[in-house]
């Protein structure tokens, strides 16, 4: 009996694993398969660059600094910040005194007045000279009209014997001497009133001279009080308060904070890559920034040599003085190729099996690739423009040509 019940057993545990094959297989090759959204990650085929890269680090850095010097031979006031602080642009960071350059204002608004006052009398004698020499004219003129009308009248006289020719010729003499010297004295006027005009630019002239050197003492009196001229630190205060100054003379050292590059370091083993003018990328906030290797340190410290990294935007809102980012130095790359993010399926063979999203399925396609890079893979065969790839692990059979999407 017991042997007729151990066998009635090993018969239904046969069916059950039998049965369990058979669902197995329907569902695996046989029966339509459905992913649902957050299994799979997908990415869309494009054109761009595909590179390879290596790791480094960095910190940013201001990428240069300022040196404000002394605008005038002065006398320091006062210092309004110490070496060490932090400043924003426009904050005053030292005082010159400005006494002597006041008393120069002074001076010369007080020359402009009285050059104002000898321009508004020269321009009322040039209107009074004007009516002189205009009446004169005026006069000569109706004397050239008079003997031209005497002369017409004498004419008649003369056919009738009423006067002698020797008296109408005087007069025809006096006629030409007055229109000559009616012409002499407009050439005279003339001459007199460009005179005239001289003499009023020639005080203008003096009165913009002294405003464009009172504009220059005012923009000096300004200039007296040393600004940041960014957002910085100051590195060094070269002065103190009571030292007199000359002009030029170094007075603050200061980090300008409105561009920044980053001081690099990379590993020993990555050290043969890194080399002047190659293209690197910072990750800053998840955002990548393209930039150029500067000046490479030939001394290695630690197992590492520094390097500058020079940023195509360095005034990046995100970048913070101090902040460490991660660095991708491209050691191959290649511009405008057909692309796809790089996932977890790809392997390093040249074909690869990927599933393209059409409508609502997933469909099994060969395709072939190229340079494997860092974030992008690129497609040289198999795929389109446009075409949307499963880049994460799906684990599907090989068997499995293509696969339902659930609410894509």
């Amino acid at each position: 009996m017991n042997k007729e019940l151990k066998k009635r057993v090993t018969i239904a545990a046969l069916i059950v694993v039998c049965l369990g094959l058979v669902i197995f297989v329907l569902i695996r090759f046989l029966l339509p398969f459905s992913v649902k959204p957050g299994d799979y990650v997908i990415s869309n085929v494009d054109f761009g660059p595909v590179y390879t890269t290596v790791p480094a680090s960095g910190i940013i850095n201001p990428e240069n600094e300022v040196l404000l010097l002394s605008p005038s031979s002065s006398v320091i006031s006062s210092l309004s910040r110490a070496p060490g602080s932090r400043v924003s642009k426009g904050d005053i960071i030292l005082t010159l005194d400005s006494k002597s350059l006041m008393q120069e204002i002074d001076n010369l608004k007080d020359q402009l007045e009285v050059m104002e006052n000898d321009l508004q009398k020269n321009r009322l004698n040039s209107r009074s000279t004007r009516v002189d020499l205009n009446y004169n004219a005026e006069v000569k003129r109706l004397k050239i009209t008079s003997l031209k009308t005497e002369i017409a009248d004498q004419e008649q006289l003369l056919k009738v014997g009423g006067i002698s020719p020797a008296f109408h010729e005087q007069t025809k003499e006096e006629l030409v001497l007055a229109e000559k010297d009616l012409n002499m004295t407009l050439e005279k006027n003339s001459i007199r009133l460009k005179q005239l005009e001289a003499d009023e630019k020639g005080l203008q002239l003096q009165i913009d001279m002294r405003n464009k050197e009172l504009v220059l003492r005012q923009t000096l009196l300004e200039r007296l009080n040393i600004r940041a001229p960014s957002d910085g630190i100051i590195l060094g205060i070269y002065t103190n308060v009571g030292e007199r100054v000359e002009k030029d003379k170094l007075l603050v050292k200061m980090s300008d904070l409105s561009t920044f590059k980053i001081k690099a370091t990379i590993d020993n083993p990555y050290v043969n890559l890194v080399k002047t003018g190659g293209e690197v990328y910072a990750l800053v906030n998840d955002i990548s920034l393209r930039g150029k290797i500067g000046t490479v340190s030939p001394v290695m410290r630690d197992k590492k040599i520094e390097f500058d990294v020079f940023l195509d935007h360095s005034h990046y809102d995100k970048l913070i003085p101090n902040m460490e980012v991660a660095l991708q130095i491209v050691t191959q790359k290649k511009d405008s190729v057909l692309r796809v993010g790089y996932g977890p399926v790809f392997s390093r063979a040249k074909s690869q099996e990927l599933f393209v999203l059409n409508t609502y399925k997933a469909v099994r396609k060969t395709v072939t690739t190229g340079l494997i890079g860092t974030d992008h893979v690129e497609i040289t065969e198999g795929l389109n423009p446009g075409d949307r790839v499963i880049i994460s692990n799906v684990h599907l059979s090989r068997h499995i040509r293509e696969f339902e999407l659930m609410d894509l």
